[in-house]
């Protein structure tokens, strides 16, 4: 999801929740501790000079159980970090604490903002070695050579 993508739905939406992959709840009690801009400058491993570059949400839980960031807050909070960092309309990644710190990509089911878990992949697998996926056939779809033996053919 990008960032005009949540300022949009943040008009619309009375709360602002966050589920995780699993299917449970960031506590409601959240706050975002930081909207940030974050660029990678990196070589991938076929030789390819790359940058990325995302807005970063961090989600924390404190001990303040009756805190609630309302949807236009976190509006104000986005609109500022754009000023002030001069932040543009990138994708969003989301920073919570599990067990570690975990980096979600972020949708929306229309309800809630989901974190949904992010994959690593070979961005030069035409560079290193690593095999295409085979593809797969179904034996049925094969066609039969005219001396070959078929289930009910008799020749077995």
């Amino acid at each position: 999801m990008k960032l005009s993508q949540i300022k949009n739905l943040l008009t619309t939406v009375e709360t602002v929740n966050f589920q995780l992959p699993d299917g449970t709840f960031v506590p409601e009690h959240f706050h975002v501790t930081e909207v940030g801009l974050i660029t990678k400058n990196f070589i991938d491993c076929g030789g390819t000079v790359r940058q990325e570059t995302v807005v970063n949400f961090q989600l924390w839980d404190a001990n303040d159980f009756e805190h609630r960031l309302k949807p236009q807050k976190l509006l104000k909070i986005i609109e500022l970090s754009e000023k002030v960092l001069g932040i543009g309309d990138h994708e969003i990644e989301v920073e919570y604490q599990d067990t570690t710190i975990g980096k979600y990509d972020l949708g929306f089911n229309g309800e809630h903002f989901e974190l949904r878990n992010k994959q690593t992949a070979c961005l030069a697998s035409d560079q290193c070695g690593i095999p295409q996926d085979k593809q797969k056939v179904k034996l049925s779809d094969l066609a039969s050579p005219a001396n070959s033996c078929t289930p009910g053919g008799g020749c077995c």
